[in-house]
């Protein structure tokens, strides 16, 4: 019985997938990120030393940023935390490896693409996220796609029932999704890879995750949020530095894999199912699909948890979410791709995976598990196991914010209790369940969010603009302008009183 509802599961996510992965979707995706590229002026590299200063410099410099807040909103740096919680977990290490097992090292160079024009599409949804974010009585910020699709895109002529309609399927993809992405693909890499490390049952671990999973969550965004920026440096940390030891000691081959991934971005060579060009296809697709899973630029999610910040200028956090596509998809999943393509398991001549080695380990889930074990041994084994741990265990605490989220604006504060409950029932179904089938049916979760959230973006992209511009001409041209807070003019009175009143404590200082 079982297998037979797997088998249709299986049957009716892939007609889906094709067509929400298909060309046109992919398209569409990278077309918004070149978009809004140019309708900042490319910010991600004109003002690259701004952003890194009011990110990274930030963290270490401004308490401003790094400090808990006594309200019900939440840090930037605990934002920034908690939606890389949810970016950087298994995309990173099992996702970029199958997609150069499946595409070749070509696959690596679309991720850098879709990830640079990504910087820009996850700056403009967090500007939006910000812009039109409202309080709720208990003081708590609530933004999202679904938001500015419904308050943004509703608000235009002949566009309320769209923009509702819109809202109204982005929150529902996302809950789904919540159990896909943020969910039963993560917890099964966990399961997968502590088990194949150290022998524990996986029943066992998947129990152990549901109370682990359950005693944060149930506490809300402030309980997740305190957990995620312990969580997230830490384990950042430790894969960085883990990766560069293999890397070090393999440099001599690192002029090759940087060749073997500009030669595949372009290969024009067939492969198995298709004709000539076929290769330079396939290796796109893997990239972008992959870029996506890892970053989530585009899909409208991280904006859920940064409209939560206490920061004031919605340009300020979009520059958190051009800070989170680099560190996810520039940073830690370019340190996966030369550590596996070092390793041997992926031929840098034609590309390919070795069958051999993949049949001996289990598939491509576990080539980065081998990867580090030909450097470290067990120790490398063990070390992957503990990184996709806290990666998909940091990972599953974010979506749990975003699916509570989406709960809350579909069916009310009411039902956000029992979302959890099930979210976290859900944690032992991954457990147990197969990997590929919860890959694929987190690919098609993310490309159902993906579609409403872009449409939203684009229509909304002379928003964006306005507000960047009104923000460069206050900071770099000394223009004494109105800042542009809110589309809401009480939050945006509200907001600018707050600013003048910290700038005024700041100059008395």
């Amino acid at each position: 019985m079982i297998e037979t509802i797997v088998e249709v599961v299986t049957k009716v996510n892939g007609v889906i997938n094709n067509v929400v992965w298909g060309w046109p979707a992919l398209i569409l995706l990278g077309l918004t990120g070149i978009i809004m590229t140019f309708v900042t002026k490319f910010f991600q590299v004109t003002h690259l030393p701004h952003w890194f200063k009011n990110t990274l410099g930030a963290i270490v410099k401004d308490k401003h940023v790094t400090g808990h807040t006594k309200d019900k909103s939440i840090s930037q740096f605990q934002s920034l935390c908690t939606a890389l919680a949810a970016t950087v977990g298994t995309g990173n290490i099992v996702g970029v490896a199958g997609a150069i097992a499946t595409g070749g090292p070509g696959a690596v160079f679309w991720m850098w693409v879709i990830a640079f024009f990504g910087m820009m599409t996850n700056f403009s949804e967090n500007v939006l996220g910000i812009l039109y974010r409202k309080k709720d009585q208990n003081g708590e910020w609530h933004g999202g796609a679904m938001y500015y699709l419904r308050d943004g895109l509703g608000a235009k002529r002949h566009c309320k029932q769209i923009g509702a309609v819109l809202a109204w399927l982005f929150s529902l993809f996302c809950l789904l999704a919540s159990f896909g992405i943020g969910n039963m693909s993560q917890v099964n890499s966990m399961v997968s890879n502590v088990n194949g490390a150290f022998g524990i049952p996986k029943i066992a671990i998947g129990i152990f995750l549901v109370l682990a999973i359950g005693i944060v969550i149930i506490g809300g965004l402030k309980r997740v949020a305190t957990i995620t920026e312990k969580i997230v440096p830490f384990m950042v940390i430790l894969y960085f530095v883990g990766a560069i030891v293999i890397i070090c000691m393999n440099i001599t081959s690192v002029p090759a894999i940087f060749a073997a991934i500009f030669k595949g971005a372009f290969s024009l060579k067939a492969v198995a199912g298709g004709g000539f060009g076929a290769g330079l296809a396939l290796a796109m697709k893997m990239g972008f699909k992959r870029g996506v899973f890892s970053n989530e630029a585009g899909l409208g999610s991280s904006v859920m948890v940064h409209s939560s910040s206490n920061v004031k200028e919605p340009v300020r956090q979009g520059m958190w979410g051009i800070f989170e596509v680099f560190a996810d998809t520039i940073i830690v999943c370019t340190l996966t791709a030369l550590v596996l393509l070092g390793s041997g398991a992926i031929d840098l001549t034609t590309g390919l995976a070795n069958e051999e080695i993949l049949n001996s380990i289990g598939g491509s889930s576990n080539l980065m598990s081998y990867a580090f074990g030909q450097v470290f041994g067990d120790v490398g084994r063990g070390f992957i196991a503990i990184a996709i741990l806290l990666f998909a265990y940091s990972t599953v605490l974010g979506w749990s914010h975003y699916g509570a989220t989406a709960c809350r604006y579909l069916f009310g504060d009411k039902a956000v209790l029992p979302y959890r409950i099930l979210f976290v029932i859900i944690v032992l179904a991954g457990s147990v369940m197969t990997a590929q089938l919860a890959w694929d049916i987190s690919d098609t979760f993310n490309g159902l969010m993906m579609l409403p959230n872009l449409i939203g973006v684009l229509v909304l992209s002379p928003q964006v603009a306005k507000t960047t511009k009104n923000y460069i001409a206050r900071h770099f041209h000394g223009s004494k302008e109105e800042p542009m807070l809110s589309v809401f003019p009480d939050i945006q009175k509200m907001q600018a009183e707050a600013i003048a009143k910290a700038t005024s404590e700041e100059e008395a200082e």
